[in-house]
Order: C-alpha cells, then structure tokens, then sequence
C-alpha cells in the first residue's frame, strides 16, 4: 500500500459526501487455497435480531447499538436474563478503549466446502475473539477512535486477508493443514479489523482495515441469529476493505455511507479502486430499509480469476409482524468479470428469516435461502441453483452465555460442491455455544 494514496481515501470520502452524492461484497473466494469470495459485516449495515441484546458487542453496553432506539436498548441491556449485569473480563475501559471478546465452541456432523463450519463431527474453538475499541464521539466538537479485532479458531483462516497472493498481511498465520476432503484449513489467526476514526457532529470517518457493510450476516459469532452461515455470504460478498468509509447521521431515521476502498479482502495492499456505501433508513415504527452497494475493481492482485471488477448491490428489509414476531428480506446481486472480459461471477440470491421471541431466554428462527450462480469461478456452471433451510433455536443461560443448536438441510442441484462428496442434498445438525466476557 502506498501512504500518499492512503492518504487521500479519507478526504476524497468526505468530499464524495460534501458534495451531496450520497450513492454515486467481484470479492475474492477461497476454498482451500484457491481464492473465494466477503463483524462484523460492519455494525452499521445489521438489523436482524439475534439473542443477543445490542450490536456486535452485545454485553459492552448501548453505545454498541445502533439498529435499536434508547428503549429497545434500556430494555436489552439492562433487562438481560436473570436480571444480572453482564460479567465483564476487563470492566473498565483502559486509556479510554473498552477491551472485551468471546469464545465460541462449536460442533457440526457435516461439513459444507465453500463455506464456513468445515471440520465436520469436532468439537473445535471456532473464534476466540478479542477487541478493543474506542467510539469516536463527535457531539462535543473533534473526537477520536478506533478499534483492533483479533481472532483465533477454526474460522479464523476464512477471515484473513485472503484477496492478495499469499504470503500477505494475516494470510499465512495458520497453524494447521487443510482437513481431509474437505475444503477449509483447521486452526490459524486473523486480524480482521485495525481502523482509526474521527467524528465531529453527525459525521464520522473510517479509516484502515473493517469489514463491509454489504450485506447481513458476519463474521462474529455474536452478530447471527444461526450457528452456520448463509452460502451468499461466503460466496458472493466481500469480508474486510482496506480504505476510508464516511456515516453521517441525516436524522434519527437515516444514516448514509460512502467510501473508497482499495478492492475487497486484502490487508493494506492495493487490490483494486471501488465505490463502497449506501444508507440506512427507518421507514415507520415497523419497518427498516439498508441498501448496500460495492462497485469497481475488486481483486486486482487475484490471479486464479485474472482479476475482478464489477457490482455487487444488497437489499435488506426488516419489520416486526407482532411483538414477538420478526422477518427480514435479503437480496443480492452480483455481476463480476475478468480483465479479458470473461464472466467470472454472476449471482443473485435471497434469504428470508422469521424469527420467533418465545421468552426472554428463548427464541426460534427459520432462514430459506435460495442462491443461483454462474461463471467461471463455479466451474462455468451457467445456471446452478442452491436451497439451503435452516431452523434453529437461540437459548441464552445468562447474560453472557449463549447456546444455538440448528438443523440444516441443502440442496446443491448443479453439484457445485457445497455438500461433503459434493452431494446434491445433505442434511446436518450442528450448533455451539458464545460466551462473552
């Protein structure tokens, strides 16, 4: 990465944004050592509910909780279970930045390539996740801020920086080889995110390594609802962005982003020029809208493809059919193609979420996705289609304890390879427990 062009990214974000335009997750994907495509997605693009109460660091307080109004926030960080604070490892913060994490075990009888939860029937340290953060607080003038994520575990070797040529950055700090007849690498670490960011007023600016907006499920474990992850989000979104992303808060309803990144999943390294934002937007009481988009040259230093340059497009929305009733809406678009103008990745996909509060300790879900795919990344498959139906139960013990068993069947119809023997239908149980501190 060169610092003079660093440099710029936050004052050509700013004036993307000062100059009124408020518009204007192809990635790279790994399987094995073969690239692949995507806390976070990042805070500011997630509304689904999960058991947890606030954000991606549901135990750190409200600050962490911006998909919830001061109530919603009263009510789930205060209210937890049992009516018990949170047990914090560090309770308080340390030249002002609040340090925390989790551990998360988890366990699966079948693996699925291509994805996440790959070492199948092991029980196995999934992510040891430790933060520290400081919120850059503009309400009183110039404040400053920043975060570092470090993991360790079985999905660290997904979360690296995986869009440039290894040896780069986090991508060769594995510790063990890839699992037998399966793609997926077992125990290694990352560093997924390292971003200063400054804030004055309702404008803040993102500077560094973070991962994306696009899309809604994430990395972290304390981000889902369910314990395996969609196939979208592996395969056509973007992880992490090395580059400068602006929010400015229009009202209490809206929030805009806009930024340029150098490609998708690389750390500190030019791997492309693209546009990243968006916005958020309540539309009522009911109903929220995030739209997210990623457009340009996404993995420049990708050689297995050529190179990737195109657009990625999200669609979320999320209301509340009654009290305890909610539903989310997911839409992606992907179009990628090489330098030599080949058709690397074309896909469009749909997840649909209905998520149940029984209690304040229980909640049920279903998630139906349906992914269709082409290119030359999926074999020149010119039309495949992949099911994927999952239900699972999120249990909170406590308020730091949290358990998610599921049962997932997926249905692979052009055997691209996301079943184990690339099958075209598996059917698996896993589940885990979070517990955060």
């Amino acid at each position: 990465m060169k610092l003079s062009k660093f440099s710029v990214m936050a004052l050509l974000s700013a004036m993307t944004f000062c100059g009124g335009s408020a518009m204007a997750q192809a990635p790279v994907v790994r399987a094995g050592d073969a690239y692949r495509s995507s806390a976070t997605k990042s805070e500011y693009s997630r509304v689904i509910p999960t058991a947890y109460s606030c954000g991606d660091t549901p135990v750190s307080g409200c600050s962490d909780c911006p998909t919830c109004d001061d109530s919603a926030c009263d009510a789930g960080c205060d209210g937890l279970p049992g009516g018990d604070d949170p047990w914090k490892l560090i309770p308080d913060p340390i030249a002002g930045f609040t340090l925390g994490g989790w551990s998360n075990v988890g366990y699966h009888t079948k693996g699925n390539p291509n994805s996440f939860n790959t070492l199948p029937n092991n029980v196995q340290l999934q992510q040891q996740w430790f933060y520290a953060e400081k919120i850059a607080d503009g309400s009183k003038g110039l404040g400053w801020g920043g975060r570092i994520d470090y993991l360790y575990g079985t999905d660290a070797p997904d979360t690296q920086a995986f869009g440039i040529t290894a040896p780069h950055f986090d991508s060769t700090w594995d510790n063990t080889s890839i699992a037998a007849g399966l793609q997926g690498s077992g125990y290694g670490h990352a560093m997924p995110q390292l971003y200063g960011e400054v804030a004055m007023g309702d404008l803040s600016v993102k500077m560094g390594r973070f991962f994306t907006i696009v899309g809604n499920e994430v990395v972290q474990a304390t981000g889902n609802f369910f314990y395996s992850r969609q196939f979208m989000f592996y395969n056509a979104e973007p992880f992490t962005h090395t580059g400068a992303l602006t929010t400015y808060k229009v009202s209490d309803d809206t929030q805009l982003f806009n930024g340029y990144v150098m490609g998708w999943d690389s750390g500190f390294r030019d791997n492309g020029d693209a546009y990243l934002g968006g916005f958020k937007h309540k539309l009522n009481d009911t109903w929220t809208a995030i739209y997210s988009s990623c457009i340009g040259r996404f993995g420049d230093s990708n050689v297995a493809t050529n190179g990737e340059k195109g657009q990625i497009h999200s669609v979320i929305l999320t209301g509340t059919l009654s009290d305890k009733l909610t539903y989310i809406s997911q839409v992606d678009m992907l179009l990628t193609d090489s330098r030599t103008g080949t058709r690397v990745r074309n896909t469009f996909g749909t997840n649909q979420y209905l998520i149940y509060k029984v209690s304040d300790k229980i909640s049920l879900g279903q998630r139906f996705e349906w992914f269709n795919y082409g290119g030359s990344f999926f074999n020149n498959v010119s039309n495949g289609d992949l099911y994927n139906y999952t239900l699972g139960i999120n249990y909170r013990q406590n308020a730091n304890l949290v358990f998610r068993p599921e049962i997932r069947q997926v249905w692979d119809q052009s055997r691209f390879g996301f079943n184990e023997g690339n099958k075209s239908s598996q059917l698996a149980f896993g589940g885990d427990m979070v517990f955060t501190f």
